[in-house]
């Protein structure tokens, strides 16, 4: 299945409060609503079906994929991100057991003398430059489709992260619609703040939106609670940020019971332009916040001549803890 503007993706320098950072945007404002892309789902709200995974009184706590209840430090998580029939938008497409394959023999590199644990990091829910039927400027990924990303991940006993471009409406309800699965304990979240917009704005024309550490926090909060009903290990919240704007009043996100929040760094460009954003956006932050880095295989060639190395990777400090390639 051809995604529609994958041969129009345009490239823009965000330069705001006097910081230029370099960051890609998909031309999505060419894709109208009802997108076949999201075979079968809707950007209408709607629930499916699945059994309530909690466990029974006699059986063991769930663990994560590859052994034991807690992250770090035990494990560096490393994944691919992406969407079904859309390969401009990263490399989790098509083959996924293959995908898997690649994403075990490159993860290993960047090890750092820790476990990997293998993540997949599916565009959940994609922002539209067009309303859609219900104005919210974004459509949803089917739950047979998130089904099927799962248990590609499971075969590999890797991580799935749910990853949400909420358009006008907001996170929380975005995740509720797939609630099923983050009742699973090897299922856990992305967030994408610059494409959380207001009421009056639109996505690509208006450029890129914001969301707050209030609103974060209520994800974790949320997330918290379904880690203690169900009993699960510890579930992962990653926010990406592509520069200091797009989350106003970032100290309001507090650490929470059973959540592990990662800031994932998006800025694209050379080794120094991406160790540069990266030491302007993780200054002072606080330490239950863990560090997450991007790469962008094509992106970051194209503009800054070279894609960062595993070993440079691993000399930013804070140490990334999740690195993810798209």
């Amino acid at each position: 299945m051809a995604y529609p503007g994958a041969s129009l993706r345009k490239r823009v320098a965000v330069k705001r409060r006097g910081i230029g950072l370099g960051v890609p945007l998909v031309a999505i404002s060419l894709l109208v609503a009802g997108c076949s892309l999201f075979q079968g789902g809707s950007s209408q709200p709607g629930g499916g079906t699945g059994d309530d995974p909690a466990p029974s009184p006699s059986a063991p706590p769930p663990e994560l994929p590859r052994g034991g209840r807690e992250i770090f430090p035990e494990y560096r998580l490393f994944g691919y991100s992406g969407l079904e029939g859309a390969p401009a938008l990263g490399r989790l497409y098509g083959d996924l057991d293959a995908v898997g394959a690649q994403i075990e023999r490159v993860g290993a590199r960047y090890a750092g003398g820790r476990k990997v644990l293998p993540v997949y990091e599916l565009i959940t829910v994609l922002v539209m430059g067009s309303p859609g039927t219900d104005g919210m400027y974004r459509v949803r990924q089917s739950d047979k489709v998130v089904r099927r990303y799962l248990n590609a991940a499971r075969r590999d006993k890797a991580l799935l992260l749910l990853d949400i471009q909420p358009g006008r409406s907001d996170f929380l309800p975005e995740l509720k619609h797939y609630e099923k699965f983050l009742k699973e304990p090897d299922v856990g979240v992305a967030l994408d703040p610059e494409w959380a917009m207001d009421p009056d704005e639109v996505p690509i024309r208006d450029g890129y939106g914001n969301s707050s550490g209030k609103e974060l926090n209520e994800v974790a909060e949320y997330l918290s609670e379904i880690v203690a009903q169900y009993d699960l290990p510890e579930k992962v919240m990653v926010f990406h940020q592509v520069a200091p704007y797009v989350v106003a009043k970032p100290k309001a996100l507090k650490p929470h019971e059973g959540v592990v929040i990662i800031r994932s760094v998006d800025g694209i460009g050379s080794p120094s332009a991406k160790t540069y954003t990266w030491n302007v956006l993780t200054k002072n932050q606080p330490k239950y916040i863990h560090a997450g880095f991007k790469l962008f295989y094509e992106e970051d060639v194209a503009t800054g001549g070279v894609l960062m190395t595993p070993k440079q990777v691993l000399k930013l400090r804070p140490q990334p803890e999740y690195i993810l390639i798209e």
